[in-house]
Parts: C-alpha cells; sequence; structure tokens
C-alpha cells in the first residue's frame, strides 16, 4: 500500500497558515531526526507530520510537497504514527510553559546541536544516599558545586564512551 498524492496534497493544502510551513514526511530513508532538529521545528510557525504506512508515501509527496524527509531511527515502523510522536514531543519540549523548569532543557542529553562532541547526559541519583549497598558518589553529596560540574561531564564522557562511541570523534 503507497499512500496517494492527491488526498494528502489536498489536505496540507486546505490546513497550510499563510507563513513559511514546514512539511515533514516521515521515512526510514530520511535523514535522521536529532535534537538540532527538534529544536528548530521548535521555532516554525506551523509543522505538518505527513505518515505513510506499511510501503509508504508517493514520492511526488516527498519531492513537491515536503521540506523534510525525516527518520526516528535506523529500524523500521509498520507507519510513521509512532515516530510521529517522539518528534512531537521532542520539539514541544522547547515550547516555553512545556516543561516546568525550562532551563532543564538546556542541560538534556545532546542539548547542544553546535557541539562537536555531543553526548549522553550524565548518571542521576536520589535518596536514599545508600541502596542495596549501591552508594551515591560521594561527589554529589559534597555540596561542592564546581565538583559536582567536572563529575557530571566526566560521568557524560564515560557513559558516552560505553553505550554510544558513535557520537565521539
Amino acid at each position: 500500500m503507497v499512500l496517494k498524492p492527491e488526498p494528502l496534497f489536498r489536505t496540507v493544502e486546505s490546513i497550510r497558515g499563510s507563513g513559511p510551513v514546514d512539511v515533514v514526511v516521515l521515512s526510514a530513508s530520511g535523514r535522521r531526526f536529532t535534537q538540532g532538529e527538534a529544536l528548530r521545528l521548535s521555532k516554525a510557525s506551523q509543522v505538518i507530520l505527513i505518515c505513510g504506512r506499511y510501503e509508504g508515501i508517493d514520492e511526488r509527496v516527498v519531492e513537491h510537497l515536503a521540506t523534510a524527509e525525516l527518520s526516528v531511527g535506523d529500524f523500521v515502523l509498520s507507519g510513521g504514527e509512532i515516530g510521529a510522536v517522539a518528534i512531537v514531543d521532542a520539539v514541544a519540549r522547547y515550547v516555553p510553559g512545556v516543561v516546568g523548569k525550562e532551563e532543564s532543557v538546556l542541560r538534556d542529553s545532546f542539548s547542544d546541536p553546535a557541539a562537536l562532541e555531543p553526548m549522553v547526559e550524565h548518571p542521576h541519583y536520589t535518596r536514599p544516599a545508600e541502596f542495596r549497598g549501591w552508594i551515591v558518589p560521594d561527589v554529589l553529596i559534597s555540596g561542592d558545586h564546581e565538583a559536582v560540574r567536572k563529575w557530571r561531564e566526566e560521568a557524560a564522557r564515560q557513559k558516552t564512551e560505553r553505550n554510544r562511541p558513535d557520537l565521539l570523534k
């Protein structure tokens, strides 16, 4: 099953606003959706997501209607709906008022799209300080903010090396 171009063009044309619109087709063959793309889309006046199903969407939609063709990862889903939910959530986090503490968005994994080496976020801990013999690193309860900052930076690098070495140059 391939989605026909006529209903997709009619639908987008009927809901498109007067300003610039980002029309995104979700596709396993699209470029990878990143945090930088989420930030870019959060600044758009209108974003329309088009999700294929099974075999996808007529290529004329991709070539002549879409402004971007994005993939949420190197795997195949039955349709783009799950990917669309992921994109909506990632983009919405940049909208003021969506996240309770807006500055926390700036510290999330991949929060600096311009970083030469994006990293995953550092490990997080909470109370109790000791659980089943596993102890929170002393530096995190030391009160030394500079030492905590340095620990988080190094811990993020180590976790990135362990889980996502592909991110490091």
